[in-house]
């Protein structure tokens, strides 16, 4: 996934307080272009935003990477039509104004939408409110003077008034040490491991037999589509049990929506909360901040997956990996915990659904320099953020996933773009001269 740089969050000043913003830029002003790194859902709603507001920007990445090279095919999000939606700074940019100009089936709260219809909407939204994306990859982010030099592979370089890291989630893949020694030069699809993020097309496992090891819709929906292809696929859950979505009730009653009201991410007040006021999470104290970004949306898979895994997969719950080794073209895995049948597997790959760990170390663009200045969340590798989404980097902005353990879990999904989006431009229109 690439990086961004981007701008986003709610407006927090009167118009005219915009306007004195334009005529008075404050001390903070610096020249070049904002670059985003990125574009996915978060830099593309970024970019939309700051170029509406009549600031230069240059986008970098390629559109919808991440969606079109680490989701395999086949394969749904997770989130509904109304979660999905990419920020526009005008109306007309839902994901269900893109299916009606396109000719697309109606999406409704009981449709799973296909990646591949995401990826679509990415594109035209793109084309619509964003503009040019350039391909070239940015190798380097440095600091000069009040902004950034932006240096590109393959030459060039870039005086940036600000950066925004809008990357997504695949530089952060996670395998556990216990399945690393399976491949010595690095997980990958024709390693004996590999990671979910790193595949596009699950059927050339068709024939073999593969263990896919975690609990969640990652886990769950390749289990689905291997088995699907051909593969003969097992699950190992380290939990007591599978946790399921709920379909949803369109029509509720009052009672039931005033115990659980509805949101983006699913139903409950704590949910509710998270995403009816993400700004209000950041100013919770670290240690309540990080146990929400742990724990208030746990592994699960979606209702309309269940009747592809339960009963046809074979999954094993309360075991996990406890030693992994090749003994010639097959993988032997020693399980333990309190799963009942044989501690003993022989399969010829294991796909790691093991999710993501954020850590600013792990960005290659960003110099060392540059890294060590970011300020992070106690407990956590990603940084602290503004409420304007600015790192301790005066300039250098973070969205997406990197920013859910200050803004809570709503940033780790597309519902989180329009209020990133309209809090970095917020700020940017103010540090940033307009064309």
């Amino acid at each position: 996934m690439g990086a961004a740089v981007a701008v986003g969050g709610w407006m927090t000043q009167s118009l005219s307080g915009q306007r004195r913003a334009e005529n008075r830029p404050d001390a903070g002003t610096r020249g070049g272009p904002v670059v985003v790194v990125g574009a996915g859902p978060y830099g593309l709603s970024v970019a939309a935003h700051l170029r509406a507001a009549g600031i230069v920007v240059r986008v970098f990445g390629e559109v919808m990477g991440s969606w079109r090279h680490s989701m395999a095919t086949g394969m749904f999000l997770k989130s509904t039509p109304a979660a999905t939606d990419l920020s526009a700074p005008v109306p007309g940019g839902r994901l269900a104004d893109f299916c009606r100009a396109a000719g697309e089936p109606e999406l409704t709260e009981l449709t799973p939408i296909p990646c591949e219809t995401f990826v679509r909407y990415g594109m035209w939204f793109t084309q619509r409110y964003v503009g040019p994306v350039e391909a070239a990859r940015v190798s380097a982010v440095e600091r000069s003077g009040a902004g950034f030099v932006v240096r590109l592979e393959g030459g060039g370089e870039i005086e940036a008034a600000a950066v925004v890291v809008a990357t997504g989630l695949a530089t952060f893949a996670y395998v556990p040490d216990e399945l690393l020694p399976l491949a010595p030069g690095g997980p990958g699809p024709q390693a004996a491991l590999s990671h979910t993020s790193q595949h596009t097309d699950l059927s050339e496992y068709a024939g073999q037999r593969v263990a896919v090891v975690g609990g969640g819709q990652s886990a769950l929906e390749s289990a689905a589509l291997l088995h699907e292809a051909g593969a003969d696929v097992e699950v190992l859950v380290r939990d007591a049990r599978v946790l399921w979505g709920v379909r949803l009730q369109v029509r509720r009653p009052w009672g039931e929506r005033l115990a659980a009201p509805a949101s983006a991410l699913g139903t409950g007040w704590v949910l509710a909360a998270v995403c009816g006021v993400p700004g209000a999470v950041r100013r919770l104290p670290a240690a309540a901040r990080m146990q929400l970004f742990r724990r208030a949306l746990g592994p699960s898979g979606g209702w309309w997956l269940r009747e592809r895994v339960e009963d046809v997969v074979p999954v094993r719950t309360a075991c996990r990996v406890e030693r992994a080794r090749r003994s010639g073209a097959e993988v032997h895995l020693r399980l333990g915990g309190e799963g009942s049948g044989p501690a003993d597997r022989v399969v010829d790959h294991v796909l790691a659904a093991t999710g993501y760990r954020l850590d600013v170390d792990v960005l290659p663009f960003l110099t060392p320099s540059v890294r060590r200045a970011v300020s992070r969340v106690p407990g956590s590798q990603a940084p602290r953020l503004s409420g304007a989404f600015e790192s301790s980097v005066p300039g250098l902005y973070f969205t997406g996933s990197l920013a859910a353990p200050m803004f809570g879990p709503m940033l780790r999904f597309v519902a989180g773009t329009e209020f990133a989006a309209r809090r970095i431009a917020g700020r940017l229109v103010r540090q940033v001269p307009r064309r």
